[in-house]
C-alpha cells in the first residue's frame, strides 16, 4: 500500500525545518483574547481541514483557558486513537500490581498479529511471545501497529469501543486491527480477516477506500481527545494509583513528544498520527504538558489532500505552528 510502510507518524524530520521557517513564537499576553489570536493565526494559512483545542484547567494563580477551532470536527487521527486501546488495556488489569501483572502476562508474537509499521516487533522476522508491556510501550513509544494489534487483541476492539462511548467520545471510531484498516482501505471483501500474507501480497496496491470513513476508520475530534486525555491523565478511568503511574509513564514515550516537539522544561504525555497516501495526508498531536503546577490539554489536526504520497513541507508546517502554539501558551502560564 503506497505510503503505508513509512509509518503513520511522520513530522520526524521536519519539525525543526518547519519551525525555522515560521521564526520564533509572537509574544502574547496571559489574556485569552490575545492569546487566540496569536495561536490562530499560526494555523491560518495551513491547507484543508484544521482543528485545535488547547485547555488548562483553573490553579489557585492562573484562570481556565480555552482555546479553539473546529474543536467539535471529526477527522482522521491515524495513531493517535492508540491511547484509548492503552487506557482499556490498563483498566483490565487495574490493580495496585499492575506491573507485575503486564510484565508476566505473556502474548503471542506471530502470523495472527503481524501488521505493516512495524518498526520494533519488525515482522516477518520476530515471533515467539512478549509480555503485555513490552507491547503497549512498543505501541506508544514507536507506534508499532504489529504491537497494537497484540494490545487490541488483548483489550478486545468490542471493550474498547464500550470503553470510548462510557467517556461520552461521540466523534471517535477506532478499527478491529490496524491489519483489518489496511484491509478495508485495499478494498478485501472479508477486511476483519485479513491475513498477513494476503496483506504482504497487496501491500503496493491501491487504496479503494478512503481513510476517514464509517466502516474501518481511525478518527476522532480535538474536543474528545482534549476530553479523554483530560480525565484520563489525572486518573479518571483507574481506580489504582499505580495504574494512573503506569498510564502515565506510557504516554510520556509518546513518538510526538520529540517530534512535534513540546516545550522544554516540562512534563509531557502525548500519542501521535499521521497518515500518507496519494491524495490524502492526516497529522494529529494529542496529549498534555504540566509545568509549574499547570496542566495544559492539547490536541492538532490536520486533514488535507495533496497528489504526492508525501507533502512534506505541509507536515512541517503544521508541527511548527503546533509547537509555537504550545509556546506561546506556556510563556502565559508559567510562573
Amino acid at each position: 500500500m503506497a505510503g503505508s510502510r513509512r509509518g503513520f507518524l511522520g513530522v520526524a524530520a521536519m519539525a525543526p525545518a518547519g519551525a525555522a521557517a515560521l521564526g520564533a513564537p509572537a509574544p502574547a499576553r496571559a489574556d485569552g483574547g490575545s492569546l487566540a489570536h496569536a495561536v490562530d493565526r499560526l494555523f491560518a494559512k495551513l491547507p484543508g481541514a484544521v482543528a485545535y483545542k488547547i485547555l488548562a484547567p483553573a490553579t489557585g494563580r492562573t484562570a481556565r483557558l480555552e482555546l479553539s477551532a473546529n474543536a467539535g470536527r471529526q477527522l482522521f487521527v491515524g495513531s493517535a486513537f492508540k491511547t484509548f486501546v492503552a487506557a482499556e488495556a490498563l483498566r483490565q488489569a487495574d490493580s495496585p500490581d499492575i506491573v507485575r501483572t503486564i510484565t508476566t502476562r505473556q502474548l503471542a508474537l506471530d502470523a495472527s498479529v503481524w501488521s505493516l509499521d512495524s518498526a520494533i516487533f519488525n515482522p516477518p522476522h520476530l515471533s515467539g511471545m512478549v509480555s503485555a508491556r513490552t507491547a503497549l510501550e512498543a505501541m506508544i513509544l514507536h507506534s508499532d501497529n504489529t504491537a497494537t494489534d497484540m494490545a487490541m487483541k488483548l483489550a478486545g476492539p468490542a471493550r474498547v469501543r464500550a470503553f470510548i462511548a462510557s467517556a461520552g467520545l461521540t466523534r471517535t471510531l477506532i478499527p478491529d486491527s490496524t491489519r483489518s484498516f489496511f484491509g478495508y482501505l485495499l478494498g478485501a471483501p472479508d477486511y476483519r480477516r485479513f491475513t498477513w500474507a494476503q496483506l504482504v501480497a497487496a501491500a503496493d496496491d491501491p487504496i479503494v477506500n478512503p481513510p476517514l470513513n464509517p466502516v474501518q476508520t481511525l478518527a476522532s475530534s480535538a474536543d474528545d481527545l482534549v476530553s479523554f486525555y483530560a480525565r484520563a491523565l489525572q486518573g479518571g478511568f483507574f481506580r489504582h494509583a499505580a495504574t494512573l503511574r503506569q498510564y502515565r509513564a506510557l504516554l510520556a514515550l509518546g513518538d510526538v513528544i520529540s517530534l512535534l516537539p513540546v516545550p522544554l522544561g516540562v512534563s509531557a504525555f502525548a500519542k501521535g498520527g499521521s497518515i500518507d497516501v496519494p491524495g490524502f495526508h492526516a497529522l494529529c498531536a494529542p496529549g498534555a504538558m504540566f509545568f509549574d503546577e499547570v496542566w495544559v490539554y492539547f490536541c492538532f489536526i490536520i486533514n488535507w489532500k495533496a497528489a504526492a504520497v508525501v507533502d512534506p513541507a505541509t507536515v512541517a508546517a503544521m508541527a511548527a505552528a503546533s509547537s509555537q502554539a504550545l509556546e506561546i501558551v506556556k510563556d502565559a502560564l508559567a510562573r
